[in-house]
């Protein structure tokens, strides 16, 4: 029975999931917390990957081994493999005029121009998330840093690096050794996921150099081996872990509710969106990952509970009694401004209020209607870039309560699968690093609650309720018009 361990190197966490090889059953596992911030020693995440590994009963028994990891951070190191300053994490705003910079040099001064060269090179437009104009941040504020850059990683890079022996002190030939794989290189902004080369050009025009950049492994490569002997994987973005862990294929779409909302796809082909509301990144697999976000999900299903008395469990009951389309209440759920569509200070608002309709169970529903017709905006966002959807694939905190699942369906109009609560990207890890021992993807089965699409729904036109909740935020919102 040989074991495999899958890694996830969170924002918030680490942890460590141990699984048979063949049939995906899961041996043991263990986690431990990262520090909390936007700026982080990568030190912390090895600190912290030991002691999730030590809490999972070692890796002695382990086979082969692989770390998915949170995307975009900025992990700089010198000649000697030493750490030249803290990392910058994807949540980082501070490049966020580095990003803007970036978009009007390339269009010579004009914003659409520059963000379409972007999407047709990059797959994606820059923003201050991106570890490129993070590099531009860099160059510009610690000049005196920038200079000492003689390589660049992302997190899950560095991670399986240190597995694989290397480290602080190890000297200039070990950063020769860096591996990443096509769906983190993806999101660095130097990376062109449609032909799966860096750009260099962009490093130029950021860091003001080209450092060592981690030679991209194909999905089956083997990146290297631990100490122990152990077979290290590629690796992969927290995005395309995700997908592996939860059996996505081609036609497959996550929804993802957490405290934000994540919309991505399988795709076979990548997509360039000059708007900049999907970004194309690659997948695990040699597909594409299509991706689209929202700003507001389970916090508002949060502050609509404590508003009407309640819990999370207790406000879904209170909606499965209302009627759909909750009486025509319509929440527009911008609560904190929204990215899927860019309205950055837009605000919440309630719509077709009545003397009727205006009751806890209609207000519960029309929380839960709003976030989701929020999240089929960030599908038809993908959908317009060519990607299907046949299936949804619903995660996250939020994806377990039955009123979400039921109104996923009515929303969405397609199949549902609500995996049970799990690791997903350390279970995806797991998969990865089981297929680099097998030579192809295990076919582990996923224990799943299934929900047929409601009779009558046609996932082409747009049912009852999300029509109305897009005229009511045209009429919020006069520039979507």
């Amino acid at each position: 029975m040989p074991l495999v361990a899958g890694i996830d190197s969170s924002t918030q966490s680490c942890k460590v999931v141990i699984r048979d090889a063949a049939t995906g059953r899961l041996i043991r596992q263990g986690r431990a917390s990262h520090p909390p911030g936007t700026e982080v020693h990568p030190e912390h995440w090895w600190a912290a990957l030991q002691e999730a590994v030590t809490a999972a009963g070692g890796l002695d028994d382990v086979v082969a081994v692989s770390v998915g990891g949170q995307q975009h951070g900025m992990v700089c190191l010198d000649s000697t493999g030493d750490i030249v300053r803290p990392a910058l994490l994807w949540n980082d705003t501070r490049s966020g005029d580095d990003a803007r910079e970036l978009i009007l040099e390339a269009g010579e001064g004009d914003h659409e121009r520059g963000a379409r060269y972007w999407a047709e090179t990059t797959g994606t437009v820059p923003v201050a998330s991106l570890t490129a104009t993070k590099l531009g941040w860099l160059a510009r504020a610690e000049a005196h840093n920038a200079r000492r850059v003689a390589a660049v990683c992302l997190p899950h890079d560095w991670l399986s690096w240190r597995l694989a022996g290397h480290g602080p002190g190890s000297g200039p030939a070990s950063l020769n050794e860096l591996r990443t794989d096509r769906s983190d290189a993806s999101g660095t902004g130097y990376f062109s996921a449609a032909r799966g080369t860096y750009l260099p050009e962009v490093l130029e025009r950021t860091l003001g150099h080209v450092p060592v950049l981690p030679a991209v492994a194909a999905p089956l490569d083997v990146a290297g081996k631990t100490r122990g002997g152990a077979l290290i994987g590629p690796g992969a973005g927290d995005n395309a872990a995700a997908a592996l862990g939860v059996r996505a294929g081609v036609g497959d779409v996550v929804v993802s509710l957490g405290t934000s909302g994540t919309v991505f796809a399988v795709s076979a082909a990548p997509s360039a969106d000059s708007t900049g509301l999907v970004a194309s990144f690659a997948d695990a697999t040699g597909n594409y990952l299509p991706l689209a976000c929202t700003l507001n999900a389970t916090r508002v299903f949060d502050v609509t509970a404590q508003l009407l008395g309640t819990d999370l469990p207790g406000l879904g009951t209170l909606a499965l009694t209302a009627e759909r389309g909750a009486g025509g209440l319509t929440l527009i759920p911008y609560f904190e401004g929204e990215r899927t569509p860019n309205l950055p200070d837009a605000s919440g608002s309630l719509h077709g209020m009545t003397l009727a309709n205006y009751t806890s169970a209609n207000l519960a529903r029309a929380a839960i209607e709003g976030v989701l017709c929020s999240l089929a905006d960030g599908l038809a966002a993908l959908e317009a870039q060519g990607v299907g959807s046949e299936r949804i694939i619903l995660v996250g905190g939020g994806a377990q309560s039955p009123a979400v699942q039921q109104v996923a369906a009515e929303i969405f109009a397609r199949p549902i699968t609500v995996p049970s609560p799990g690791e997903y990207v350390a279970d995806g890890a797991a998969r990865q690093a089981a297929a680099v021992l097998a030579g192809e993807f295990p076919n582990w089965t996923l224990d799943a609650t299934h929900i047929a699409a409601p009779d009558g729904g046609d996932a082409d036109r747009p049912g009852e309720v999300l029509a109305r909740y897009r005229q009511r935020t045209k009429e919020a919102h006069p520039s979507l018009r």
